[in-house]
């Protein structure tokens, strides 16, 4: 991991090894009528095996590997079991279903799996799904774990630049030793720090999420405490770096990417606040009526007490947080929106976060 120095130049030591990227290429088995039949390299020469979720459309036979990222057994009304599946990849999601699953071309596997799959792509309430006829576990070096998990679009290493400068633009000696003692000593932490995602759905919910969105949030900050003159930089902008470390705990790792035990008893906030305390008795002499403002701002951050915030924002810098931390979520959450339509129509219908029918602006 690339450390932050005292001055703002970038580190040029060298290059790091890419954290996200997987280096195994695979070579797709293919499914073949009513028979599990492999290929040899010389048939699949030239082919196209990973088709991507978001390639699909209604009406198209699938044959492919995707991450099985959940199953669970259910029986329909009539009494018939059948299994419910989300499949996915680095592209998104798709709910499966299997409306057999004791024929004879459904083998055994579990969630987390890698499955070869055969079926087609069908239309329900309005989203695509896959009524699939045939399953396997796939083995290892048949697939990239590469291609199944979402990935931010920016690179690790200019992130990284990024909050180490932004780390260092901090004045306050004790902030300062705060960030320093989480950012650039504890390396454990870093490492998950930049592979997590911000959230399991809505926004930011891929791997580089969390760093993704951190930024994000800061740059906004930094934005307003230029503009602000009432604003303290250095308290908005070590908060707004702080303000989801959180989240490291309150959601796994992917491929799992859901709440762990302490996300769901606790929650990301609390859990944060806590990291940060537990930090701060590590700086000899650090102020009480600081760390108690850094506190406040981290529990104040989601602005109200119904959106998970046991504290309403009662400094200007909390405020701010709130309000940036909102907008950047807001943002991505229209950026993926737009993004997964891509393009084909101007008007997307409802949409149950915004409670607004969205439009695409389209040329001006």
């Amino acid at each position: 991991m690339r450390k932050c120095r005292e001055s703002p130049d970038r580190d040029a030591a060298g290059d790091r090894k890419e954290r996200l990227a997987v280096n195994t290429k695979c070579e797709v088995d293919t499914l073949f009528g009513e028979h599990v039949r492999f290929e040899s390299k010389k048939e699949q020469k030239g082919k196209n095996f990973m088709r991507f979720l978001n390639e699909l459309h209604e009406g198209d036979r699938v044959n492919g590997i995707y991450l099985c990222k959940q199953k669970q057994a259910a029986t329909t009304k009539n009494g018939k079991p059948y299994e419910n599946l989300i499949l996915q990849d680095k592209t998104g999601v798709i709910d499966g279903k299997i409306w057999d699953p004791n024929s004879l071309g459904i083998d055994d596997f579990d969630a987390l799996d890698y499955i070869e799959i055969m079926g087609d792509v069908t239309s329900f309430a309005g989203a695509m799904q896959l009524n699939i006829k045939r399953a396997r576990k796939a083995g290892e070096g048949e697939y990239d774990p590469a291609d199944y998990l979402p990935t931010s679009e920016n690179s690790v290493d200019d992130m990284q630049s990024q909050l180490c400068d932004l780390i260092n633009s901090v004045k306050n000696p004790y902030l300062s030793q705060l960030l320093k003692k989480l950012f650039v000593e504890d390396q454990e932490f870093m490492k998950v720090f930049e592979g997590h995602s911000a959230a399991k759905t809505v926004h930011h919910g891929f791997i580089g999420g969390l760093m993704e969105h951190t930024l994000g949030v800061t740059r906004l900050c930094d934005y307003m405490a230029n503009a602000y003159p009432l604003l303290n930089r250095d308290l908005l902008i070590t908060t707004a770096l702080l303000h989801d470390v959180g989240k490291t705990k309150e959601l796994s790792a992917f491929p799992m990417n859901d709440y762990t035990d302490e996300g769901q008893l606790l929650g990301h906030i609390v859990i944060g606040a806590q990291m940060v305390h537990d930090l701060v008795k590590e700086i000899p002499d650090f102020p009480e009526k600081l760390e108690n403002q850094v506190i406040h701002c981290i529990l104040a951050h989601h602005g109200e007490l119904e959106y998970g915030s046991p504290k309403k924002p009662a400094l200007a810098e909390a405020v701010a947080l709130n309000l940036a931390d909102n907008t950047d979520a807001r943002m991505e959450t229209l950026t993926e929106i737009f993004h997964a339509d891509k393009g084909k129509k101007e008007w997307l219908g409802y949409n149950r976060l915004f409670e607004s029918n969205l439009r695409r602006t389209g040329d001006i």
